[in-house]
């Protein structure tokens, strides 16, 4: 008999974090590397949401909360959904959460039970598939490849729903591709589910206000209003707040399933920090111009990684609407060598021979369920992207 849960067999540790650790330990080592592994701004959380923290410890606002979020944070999440989604919620409806991986997390373990299937499209968030199996449910994959801009269609929505389907499970702007779905692309989406009832949305809107361009976010419960009792909408403080570290993340949904997940939370952690709970209701209610010359920032640097991969032999990396990634297809490398000898079988080993030689820390495609492709974090300086990306380049060019 093993002493280990035999549920951990069925998951994984995230590699996201593993290729951190790794860039991390070859760093410490004296090696010089470029590190484009984490998927966090570089930007400092904002002046005046760190004073709102300060104060709240000042006022001794340091005790337990309720177990899913205070009051004024959950009235401020309420005014952010109709103020930027035209959606209406109580504060009854609302969940806070240790950033918007537990939120999640605390609604796939309160809804799923064996054999249960929660839909998926690829490539995914390297944590929904594992999420989805730890809460005993099956992930159904739906692969959307680079000629259809890493998005899915309604037909293929269509061909993987079951009568066993759960949860449609969401996300753009897209951790790892950057693609974001247009209203009617979404639309097309909306139509589909509405035709199977048994089937909820949970989209997870972590990149909303990281949308460039042309391009202008949208949500499903705003696009199809008919789906508003099925659909979990989660969203958070981390990125566009430049609060990563703070651990805030909410979701809005129905009563019923809202306390479903305050149940999971008051067994597991109970309530998300006090302070960042403090400092989160000014990132929601407070100034928002910081937003726009943040994003004009991301802008230049995914066109200037965009440009300089494009001029990389064997890559093709197109343009995304959002988010702070890029997902280059390596399609042209796949069978070559390395110039340090290393056959590039697939995207882990590109990653691997990649990083040991030319010291640039990328994330392999295979982790996000959709090869050969590898990601790359621009949320860090210019110059640390020029470098790399010239890297890069010269390590495609020693490919034969």
């Amino acid at each position: 008999m093993t002493f280990l849960s035999a549920t951990l067999d069925r998951v994984k540790q995230s590699p996201t974090i593993a290729v951190t650790t790794r860039a991390a330990e070859l760093k410490a080592q004296g090696r010089d590397i470029i590190a484009l592994g984490a998927g966090e701004p570089d930007f400092d959380t904002p002046d005046n949401i760190k004073a709102a923290a300060v104060q709240a410890i000042k006022d001794g606002k340091t005790k337990y909360t309720a177990v899913d979020g205070i009051a004024e944070l959950k009235q401020a999440i309420c005014a952010k959904f109709k103020r930027d989604n035209n959606l209406t919620y109580s504060p009854a409806q609302v969940s806070v959460g240790t950033g918007g991986k537990q939120v999640l997390y605390n609604a796939l373990m309160a809804t799923l039970n064996p054999g249960d299937e929660v839909i998926i499209p690829a490539p995914y968030w390297v944590s929904y598939p594992d999420m989805v199996l730890l809460g005993g449910g099956t992930p159904v994959f739906v692969e959307a490849q680079l000629e259809q801009d890493y998005k899915i269609t309604a037909a293929q929505l269509e061909a993987a729903i079951s009568p066993k389907t759960k949860w449609f499970l969401f996300n753009s702007p897209s951790n790892p591709s950057g693609a974001g779905y247009s209203w009617d692309e979404l639309q097309a989406l909306t139509d589909v589910l509405m035709r199977h009832p048994h089937v909820w949305v949970m989209t997870d809107d972590m990149y909303e206000h990281l949308a460039y361009g042309a391009f202008t976010f949208c949500t499903p419960a705003e696009v199809e209003p008919a789906l508003y009792d099925r659909t979990l909408t989660v969203n958070g403080v981390s990125k566009a707040y430049a609060m990563t570290g703070w651990r805030i993340g909410y979701a809005a949904g129905p009563e019923p399933l809202i306390r479903a997940m305050r149940k999971v939370q008051s067994q597991s952690t109970s309530n998300p920090c006090t302070i960042s709970q403090w400092a989160a209701v000014e990132a929601l209610s407070g100034t928002q111009e910081f937003i726009a010359p943040n994003n004009d920032m991301f802008i230049r640097r995914r066109d200037l990684v965009v440009d300089a991969l494009n001029d990389c032999p064997g890559i093709s990396c197109p343009r995304p609407q959002g988010a702070f990634y890029v997902y280059p297809s390596i399609r042209d490398c796949i069978g070559k060598t390395s110039a340090g000898g290393t056959q590039i079988t697939d995207d882990e080993a590109f990653a691997t021979a990649l990083l040991d030689e030319t010291g640039v820390a990328v994330v392999f495609g295979a982790a996000f369920g959709l090869s050969p492709h590898f990601r790359i974090s621009y949320a860090t300086s210019d110059s640390a992207l020029t470098e790399a990306c010239a890297r890069i380049k010269t390590f495609c060019e020693g490919l034969h």
